[in-house]
Parts: C-alpha cells; sequence; structure tokens
C-alpha cells in the first residue's frame, strides 16, 4: 500500500486528503471516506483505509473544510450543507483520478458523516455501494436523547453564535466533547473518552466548535433520503449507542431496498478500536469488496 497526498478545492476553497492505493492492483475500486461530528481524518480513518487496503480497495479519505489539514475559517465549523458540498466537490475530484476505476465507486462515514453518505448516495446513481457505521440518521430523535435542560442551553449557545458571527463578527464555539452536566456537543458518559481515544497524540486538534450547529441539528434527517437509495447499503447500528436512537437507524436500514443491518450491543464509540474494530472492518471491507467487484 502506498499514501499519497492530495488536494482538491471545495467552494473554492482548498481541501486535504489521502489517497490509499493497495500494492500491485492496476486501477481498483475506491472508497471515499469522511469523519463525523467535530473529528479529523486522522482520527482512526487511516487503520479502515488500511484494512481496506488489504481487499484491494483504494481509499480517498478527506478533511472537510475548517477541519484538520484543510483550509476555511472559522476553524471546526459543523454544517451539514458545508460538509455536503464537501461531500460532492470529494466525489467529483475522485472521478478524475487516473489511478483507480472511477466507475466502481463506494461511499464510506461514520457517525455524523454516516447520514451524509446517506444522502449523498441518494442523490447520486453512480455510487456503486455505501457504508454507513454507528449514523446519524435523524436529528429529532437524537435531540430527543438529551433533557430539556440540555436542549434549552444548546439553542442560547446557538442563537449567541448567530448574534455574535452577524452583529459582532465574531464566533461563539462550545465544546465537541465534555463530561456529563457540562455542555458540550457530545456529553454523553462515554463521549469524551470515547473520542480522545481515537486522536492521535500528535494532533493539534482544539476541543470547540461554533455553538449555531445546535440550531441546524434536529432539522438535518438523512432518514427522509434513504427510500432513494438504491446503491448495495450496510448500516452498521450500536444498540447501546447514547447520541444516535438505535431505533431510527433500524428504520432508515428498513427504507433502503436490499440493505444489510448489522446490529451490535455496544455504545457508539466501542467499534473504532480494539477486537470490535476488527470484526466490524472486516465485514465492511468484505461487503465492499463483494460489491465493487461483481
Amino acid at each position: 500500500m502506498r499514501r499519497l497526498e492530495i488536494d482538491f478545492k471545495s467552494r473554492g476553497e482548498r481541501c486535504a486528503a489521502w489517497l490509499y492505493l493497495p500494492d500491485g492492483i492496476a486501477k481498483p475500486p475506491v472508497v471515499v471516506m469522511a469523519h463525523g461530528l467535530g473529528a479529523e481524518r486522522s482520527f482512526r480513518l487511516p487503520a479502515y483505509a488500511e484494512r481496506f487496503a488489504d481487499k484491494g480497495l483504494a481509499s480517498f479519505v478527506f478533511d472537510y473544510r475548517s477541519f484538520g489539514d484543510s483550509d476555511g475559517a472559522p476553524r471546526n465549523l459543523i454544517s451539514p450543507r458545508r460538509h455536503l458540498q464537501d461531500w460532492r466537490s470529494a466525489i467529483t475530484h475522485v472521478r478524475t483520478r487516473p489511478e483507480i476505476d472511477t466507475r466502481r465507486m463506494a461511499l464510506w462515514g461514520t457517525s455524523f458523516s454516516g447520514g451524509h453518505v446517506l444522502v449523498t448516495a441518494a442523490s447520486d446513481p453512480g455510487i456503486a455501494a455505501l457504508v454507513a457505521q454507528v449514523p446519524f440518521v435523524d436529528g429529532v430523535s437524537t435531540t430527543m436523547l438529551f433533557d430539556l435542560k440540555y436542549q434549552v442551553t444548546g439553542t442560547l449557545h446557538g442563537l449567541n453564535d448567530l448574534f455574535s458571527s452577524l452583529i459582532l463578527k465574531r464566533r461563539h464555539t462550545v465544546p465537541i466533547i465534555g463530561k456529563p452536566g457540562c455542555f458540550a456537543l457530545m456529553n454523553t458518559p462515554d463521549a469524551e473518552g470515547g473520542m480522545r481515544a481515537l486522536i492521535p497524540p500528535d494532533s493539534a486538534w482544539k476541543n470547540e466548535a461554533p455553538a449555531l450547529i445546535t440550531l441546524s441539528i434536529p432539522f438535518y434527517r438523512p432518514i427522509a433520503a434513504a427510500r432513494r437509495i438504491s446503491a448495495p447499503s450496510m448500516i452498521v447500528a450500536a444498540e447501546k449507542d447514547a447520541l444516535i436512537a438505535h431505533a431510527s437507524v433500524k428504520k432508515t436500514a428498513a427504507r433502503i431496498v436490499g440493505a444489510t443491518f448489522i446490529s451490535l450491543p455496544v455504545g457508539h464509540f466501542e467499534v473504532y478500536v480494539g477486537e470490535l474494530f476488527e470484526k466490524v472492518v472486516e465485514l465492511e471491507g468484505n461487503f465492499l469488496h463483494a460489491n465493487l467487484n461483481r
């Protein structure tokens, strides 16, 4: 396997990516990958790309605008609209790459990006397969997992950021992860430890994001796009997920014709590390290999 450093443009701004190419295979199929809420491509995505290379699959792993090594400000700006634009720009770029067979392209997303791949595949008939791992599927059901105090506090933070950005020309930020009882975009008991276990020791990542995302989360509903997906799909759900309602993920999978639904008795962050990671990445790699080599 070799890894190439790649740049591409999304709405005029530079996005950074890695292209993983398996050895000994001319024009391999490709898996386009990006991370979840507030995360960067370096947060364990290389481990997935390396395992997929063992299956003869190329991977294109990118950072959204304002994340990681990509350009853009304010930093860590979480926006479903912007992220979906970046997904479309990444796919457009990948389709120009001479090293790969762009007719055999899959999408892989996890957590927040698990929702993005559903929305993207629903509007792109050229996608040959997709994997959505512990995917964010319904902002309404996710919001209802949090108590009223959290919801009100989040709304006030979002309104503060909206006012600050429009009137004061500065951003109001909130932590991306935090302990229970302290406001953060993710403050479930497993969130802080689970996320930090993914972050490389040399990472310059900052645990903060503009708070405006709290106003749009409830209205982002990838489940609404599920019936329009025609690509072979694997949905991996966590039954003890404190951030994403398992019932909503199951309902989403049921709306996708022929979807493979994997339900695991674990929490949201457990799929990224250890023995469970090895099990899940093997299932995903086999699924992608089978559907990209038909």
